[in-house]
């Protein structure tokens, strides 16, 4: 079997790839909503609801335990591995978008005030809130179920 087909044999890849797709395609839709403009930068940007790194990787961690066993020791990995990632898009990267916010307003105000600095912005949208990781995750989970039998 060539590696190709095998990739598109894969159906736990698929899932993880229809759940971001679904994931990514709702910030869209919730920004049109919220926000009443359209914004297809938001198929591909990072943070906001849901968070698409939960919901990939809660429906592939999903599709391993229903493909594999949960008592397998790759469901174990893959439930290790969702853990590291949503701890730390609740974590590290919302502090680091935190920290992005801060320096754009003291760049923004030394530029008002004559300074002679790059009017470049950091990406404040990195990380999530709980409530962005906890919606993707339930997002993945319910993909999985759906998506992952057969």
């Amino acid at each position: 079997m060539t590696v190709i087909r095998q990739l598109m044999e894969n159906r736990i890849l698929w899932v993880g790839v229809l759940s971001w797709f679904v994931a990514q395609a709702l910030k869209v839709v919730l920004t049109l909503i919220v926000e009443k403009r359209l914004d297809w930068a938001r198929m591909f940007g990072l943070g906001g609801m849901p968070s698409s790194h939960s919901s990939v990787v809660v429906s592939v961690t999903v599709a391993v335990g229903i493909r594999m066993g949960f008592n397998s020791a790759t469901f174990a990995i893959s439930a290790a591995l969702a853990l590291i990632t949503m701890t730390d898009a609740v974590g590290v990267r919302r502090q680091a978008g935190k920290q992005a916010a801060v320096l754009n307003r003291v760049v923004q105000e030394l530029v008002e005030n004559g300074g002679d600095l790059p009017e470049e912005t950091l990406k404040e949208l990195l990380g999530h809130s709980p409530l962005q990781v906890f919606v993707g995750a339930l997002l993945g989970l319910v993909i999985a179920l759906i998506a992952a039998r057969g």
